[in-house]
């Protein structure tokens, strides 16, 4: 009998497996026999499930770390800086100091409405200098209303009624964030003087007091701002009824104002998303080469297992399995490895999962030093579709991975196999 008419036979073998037989009952036969082969391997097959499970779960920690952090950047920038939207002056640009006196101008009346009902937030920003400790540095003076309900900075603080204002003190009240109290050494009740320009380019100078110290992870609220009663800052700087950029209320439709360019929150998170979508490719790094380890010692395994195994592909043969069946037994074998990972890695992945989302991880560090929206603690997004989607992308590569070598199979001559001399 001839090889060709060897895979057309259809035995009667205990493995219920031929050239006619129902392909689902054919599938489940190859995929319970190729499972007790994978774990008649022993210690071989569960430390490449062990490696390939680290793959699995830090892929997911990874992916959900990042998507948890733009979300909660997202989240917070709106919160603290730009609620759903802002309209800026058309000169206006926070990147350059220059455009601050040329984009100050007067609140049109459009908003007027909108403002006296709290929907609208006039901003003013102006530059000033500080001198703590007889040291210069130079700040943000940031006018926002006291009584303002938009953003979550805690502007309440400056009508506060401290002992040291109530007794009549003339000094400015201000409010900053934590690092920037950190960066000039200023505490509660600290008082330091202050020099602007007005808008006619005379300087003036007066004392400040800290009645109000938040802590925030958005770097553009924090970093070298002080915050001050608007009306205090429209009178020192000469600019009444102005203001350089408006906060918009979501309970409120965007209008087109001459002279005002509206800034959707899409487009005021654009760098954030653009920060987080560049960490995320930098990060891929480190679970590809993981997931690399993995597939390489799952080839090597299935390469030294057909080559160690070739009676036994030769007497399948002979028994019945035709060769393209083979290459399914050793492609499923090696790709039971990921299904057995995705278990072992759900065993001791969940909980670190769960911290994950719930506790979150704490960073010793404060992430505005460096002008990136970052919270102290971090909390993962593990959704079910990142879980899935992972798990297929696996399972793909693995099956693929363990189809390569399995391609020598097909050209076996199944009586060479079974006296051992292939080549």
């Amino acid at each position: 009998m001839t090889e060709k008419d060897m895979n057309k036979t259809n035995f009667n073998s205990p493995l219920g497996v031929g050239s006619n037989f129902v392909p689902l009952r054919g599938l489940f036969v190859l995929f319970k026999i190729a499972f007790r082969s994978l774990i008649g391997n022993g210690l071989k097959t569960w430390l490449n499930v062990f490696v390939l499970s680290i793959s699995f779960v830090l892929i997911i920690i990874l992916q959900g770390i990042l998507q948890g952090w733009s979300n909660q950047a997202i989240d917070d920038t709106v919160k603290w800086e730009i609620a759903d939207g802002q309209y800026w002056q058309s000169k206006y640009d926070p990147f350059d100091p220059f455009s601050l006196d040329s984009s100050t101008i007067e609140i049109p009346i459009a908003f007027k409405k909108y403002i006296d009902n709290q929907m609208i937030e006039p901003i003013l920003v102006s530059q000033g200098s500080i001198y703590p400790d007889g040291r210069m540095q130079g700040v943000l003076l940031k006018g926002i209303r006291p009584n303002q309900k938009l953003l979550k900075i805690p502007t309440s603080k400056l009508i506060s009624q401290t002992p040291y204002l109530a007794a009549g003190g003339n000094e400015i009240p201000v409010i900053l964030g934590a690092f920037m109290a950190r960066q000039t050494k200023l505490k509660m009740n600290d008082v330091v003087t202050l020099r602007w320009r007005d808008k006619n380019g005379t300087f003036e100078a007066a004392d400040i007091r800290v009645v109000g110290i938040f802590k925030t992870s958005i770097p553009t609220v924090d970093n070298g701002n002080l915050w001050l009663p608007l009306d205090r800052l429209q009178q020192m700087t000469m600019n009444f009824n102005c203001a350089n950029l408006l906060i918009k209320s979501p309970e409120i439709k965007s209008q087109k104002v001459k002279d005002w360019d509206f800034k959707t929150v899409t487009k005021l998170t654009e760098s954030t998303m653009l920060l987080v979508k560049t960490k995320s490719i930098g990060t891929s790094f480190m679970y590809v080469i993981f997931l690399l380890l993995a597939m390489l010692a799952i080839f090597d395994t299935q390469t030294l297992s057909i080559f160690r195994r070739q009676r036994e592909i030769g007497t399948l043969v002979a028994l019945g399995m035709t060769q393209n069946q083979v290459v399914w037994h050793f492609t499923l074998e090696g790709t039971i490895n990921a299904l057995l990972a995705f278990a072992f890695g759900a065993i001791w992945g969940t909980p670190i999962m769960y911290f994950m989302v719930k506790k979150g991880y704490s960073f010793n560090m404060d992430a505005s030093e460096i002008g990136v929206p970052m919270a102290d603690t971090m909390y993962a997004t593990i959704t079910p579709s990142l879980v899935i989607n992972t798990m297929i992308f696996i399972l793909i590569v693995t099956a693929i991975v363990s189809y390569l070598p399995a391609r020598k199979i097909a050209k076996m001559n199944p009586t060479d196999a079974i006296r051992g001399k292939v080549k």
